[in-house]
């Protein structure tokens, strides 16, 4: 058998074993007090650690005792208040500090603080988007078929001859012809310098002819080694050298989130950042949950157009109002970048509801005929405290034909969280 023994370090000298199973034994407390800290924050301090209170009646443990009820006889000291028969009040709850801060001041009795901890910010964002995914989430593949992309991966001995890689073979053979040749011209070199010095003396002597068979033995050596260098291929077969390439296995998996925010004139400053809070927590959660995601960012008055995440955030440009510009945009990027049989299409869409009165008509006939059939999920959300305009009822009209098409109604920023984890909760298998 075999024991594995855990010597990390804890942080900040506490242990995290025990904080692990505090923290699963009050999740319900911490999860509404991070609920809470969610519409209570700003934008910018959505992502920071939260300070978590648990009252004390939930910190203790259950025990057997005896109630409070019935008819009971006790034996009191004397004393110069009461007399035999006088009944005693029962003292209201939390009288004299019941802890936390709440009650009157009082000359008497005792009580404890709620119980308050920090958590991480890693604990904070793992409690908000618990239980959250994408809906739908599919592999895309064709019948079952693996797509494979080609990708260079360096030089092989082996190919067709289109695949030659010119420079390689030729840098090989000028190695090749250099390792071979080198000995042979330096031996070359040495008998041709020799031939010189043997013709100089024989032609300073005056019997010429006993040297003529060492010359003749010299030049026949160098016919020799000139022929074998000659003889050198210029390329050889262990020259060449081809391209590679490799195939690589395409991830079947892709998804893509468009924002469409509207920011006309209609939708005031309390609005807007409502719709803020949201995107902000949508964009948290796609960020922090999947590894490879794109997420395209599109705000519209009149007119629609194509932001970066700065500017989707903080831009104050506003107008009129005319929902299709968004929907028409959103629909020639997914054609020209996300071709649907390759990604999953997503798009949430946060609005007033106002729209001029004869586009509502045309945002549903876009969604109906362009967007829903290539869409895996498409959530609408409407920030208004007034009644349900004309684009609400057009899409009312979409939700039974469509499953992929949701509404959902946001009334105060209280309504945020909850219609965000509805939106994205995970479906039973």
């Amino acid at each position: 058998m075999s024991h594995f023994i855990d010597r990390r370090l804890n942080s900040k000298n506490k242990s995290t074993v025990n904080r692990q199973r505090f923290m699963r034994r009050y999740k319900k407390q911490i999860k509404r007090a991070v609920a809470d800290a969610v519409t209570e924050r700003s934008i910018q301090d959505v992502t920071s650690g939260e300070s978590v209170s648990i009252p004390q009646k939930d910190m203790t443990e259950p025990f057997f005792h005896q109630g409070n009820g019935g008819v009971r006889g006790r034996v009191h000291t004397g004393n110069d208040n009461f007399i035999d028969g006088d009944k005693i009040k029962r003292p209201p709850p939390q009288e004299g500090g019941g802890g936390s801060g709440e009650g009157e001041a009082s000359n008497q009795g005792e009580g404890n603080d709620d119980f308050v901890f920090q958590i991480s910010k890693d604990e904070y964002l793992d409690l908000i988007f618990e239980d959250l995914a994408l809906p739908n989430l599919e592999q895309k593949q064709l019948d079952k078929l693996i797509e494979y992309k080609t990708y260079r991966a360096g030089f092989t001995s082996d190919g067709v001859p289109a695949n030659i890689n010119i420079v390689r073979s030729l840098q090989n053979s000028l190695l090749r012809r250099t390792a071979l040749g080198a000995g042979k011209k330096r031996k070359l070199n040495e008998l041709k310098a020799e031939l010189a010095e043997l013709e100089a003396s024989a032609s300073k002597a005056k019997n010429k002819r006993k040297h003529e068979p060492a010359i003749c033995a010299l030049k026949d050596q160098i016919a020799e080694l000139e022929k074998r260098l000659k003889n050198l291929p210029f390329i050889d077969t262990f020259d060449l050298k081809y391209n590679n390439f490799a195939q690589r296995a395409v991830p079947s998996s892709q998804a893509v989130m468009f924002c469409l925010m509207d920011v006309s004139g209609s939708m005031d400053q309390a609005t807007k950042e409502m719709a803020k809070r949201f995107y902000v927590l949508l964009y948290l959660f796609l960020t922090r949950s999947y590894k490879q995601i794109d997420v395209v960012f599109i705000r519209h008055h009149t007119q629609a157009k194509e932001v970066d995440e700065q500017e989707f955030f903080y831009s104050q440009e506003t107008g009129g109002t005319i929902v299709s510009s968004a929907l028409k945009l959103m629909n020639e990027i997914v054609k020209d970048r996300y071709p649907e049989n390759q990604w999953n299409i997503y798009a949430a869409q946060a609005s007033d509801g106002d729209n001029w009165a004869d586009d509502s008509p045309m945002c549903s006939k876009i969604l109906a005929q362009e967007l829903l059939p290539k869409l895996r999920y498409y959530a609408y959300i409407e920030i208004t405290n007034r009644p349900h305009q004309s684009l609400w009822r057009e899409y009312e009209k979409l939700v039974d034909a469509y499953p992929q098409f949701a509404m959902q109604h946001i009334r105060s920023v209280k309504d945020i969280y909850p219609v965000f984890r509805e939106l994205f909760k995970k479906q039973a298998a």
